[in-house]
């Protein structure tokens, strides 16, 4: 890889060190004199057809530099398949602090705690007040059946992914298709919005710096966003996180606001009616119980890996259920 973006770059100098890896997009500091870059590429091996987009990441952000969203400024773009086998892109690196776990966040205090979380709930609602032709992402999704197709994605998913039958999981899908809420105003969605998806200046630590993996963005349902970030801060995600050393963020200590003083703060500041959020975060916890049924069965499927939680994928389809309509 360093000889062929070397060359690329016309340059003989790069030092390169991958920083993050896996099932999604794979993450590498690029170094070159006085130059300081993060590289972002697909992984060796494709999850999903639709995700991974690298053009669908720099289109966001671009678009997006010098908006009221924070996002990296990108500095180029490769569509060339022949440089490093996939389309990648270079964006300024930030030196700020992603809030992964509750070590991250241990040296908030309790006032700092609750506006670290007000600012995470405004810049969403930024984004989702952004008009997407004034920045020229109108073309950038189809919002007309939005959440039509995200059903069937995810129910294709499902068939694709699962070990064997659950039929909580299909009554899940089933719910979903009969609830589904009227279909609204059109926003800028980011599809995978969440505290640690974001990057947080050093100093002060309540403003964010940065909003970063734009790979599942496009133009739909602004409350998949909303219903998202509000799972992710409930009991599903704790679910997600049980498995690592410290938990989520927000877990750390007081100050950190409940999921419906999320909520409240996004309906306030964003002017939208939640009435049907409810539906939403049934939407999520669907969407995560899918996510990791596929990585149970990649992880079963490779060598020397450790087992998956097969509580999980219950556990996650009691909770949509409980939210939605028999």
């Amino acid at each position: 890889m360093r000889d062929e973006l070397a060359k690329w770059l016309d340059r003989d100098d790069l030092v390169i060190e991958q920083v993050s890896g896996g099932s999604s997009n794979l993450t590498f500091r690029v170094r070159s004199g006085d130059d300081d870059w993060i590289l972002r590429r697909p992984p060796l091996s494709h999850v999903l057809a639709t995700a991974n987009d690298m053009r669908r990441e720099w289109t966001a952000q671009l678009a997006l530099h010098g908006s009221a969203v924070p996002v990296p400024r990108v500095v180029r773009t490769c569509t060339d398949e022949s440089v490093l086998g996939s389309p990648f892109y270079l964006m300024e690196r930030l030196d700020g602090i992603v809030f992964n776990d509750a070590s991250d966040v241990a040296h908030l205090t309790p006032a700092q705690a609750a506006d670290c979380s007000h600012e995470l709930v405004d810049v969403l609602a930024r984004l989702h007040a952004v008009e997407p032709a004034a920045v020229g992402l109108s073309e950038f999704g189809r919002p007309v059946g939005f959440m039509q197709r995200q059903l069937r994605r995810w129910r294709t998913q499902w068939e694709r992914s699962k070990r064997w039958e659950r039929p909580e999981i299909d009554e899940i899908a089933r719910r979903l298709d009969a609830a589904l809420p009227p279909e609204g105003p059109a926003a800028i969605v980011h599809g995978d919005y969440s505290f640690n998806n974001t990057m947080f200046f050093r100093s002060p630590p309540t403003r964010m710096q940065a909003l970063l993996d734009w790979e599942m963005s496009t133009l739909g349902d602004p409350f998949t966003d909303v219903g998202t970030l509000a799972v992710y801060w409930g009991r599903a995600g704790e679910l997600m996180w049980r498995s690592r050393e410290h938990p989520q963020p927000h877990r750390a200590g007081p100050g950190f606001p409940t999921t419906d003083e999320l909520l409240e703060r996004y309906a306030a500041t964003s002017g939208r009616d939640l009435s049907t959020i409810g539906y939403y975060q049934a939407f999520a916890c669907y969407k995560l119980a899918v996510i990791a049924e596929g990585a149970r069965v990649r992880r079963a499927a490779t060598p020397d890996q450790a087992p998956g939680d097969d509580a999980i994928v219950g556990e996650l389809a009691d909770l949509a259920l409980a939210t939605l309509p028999g």
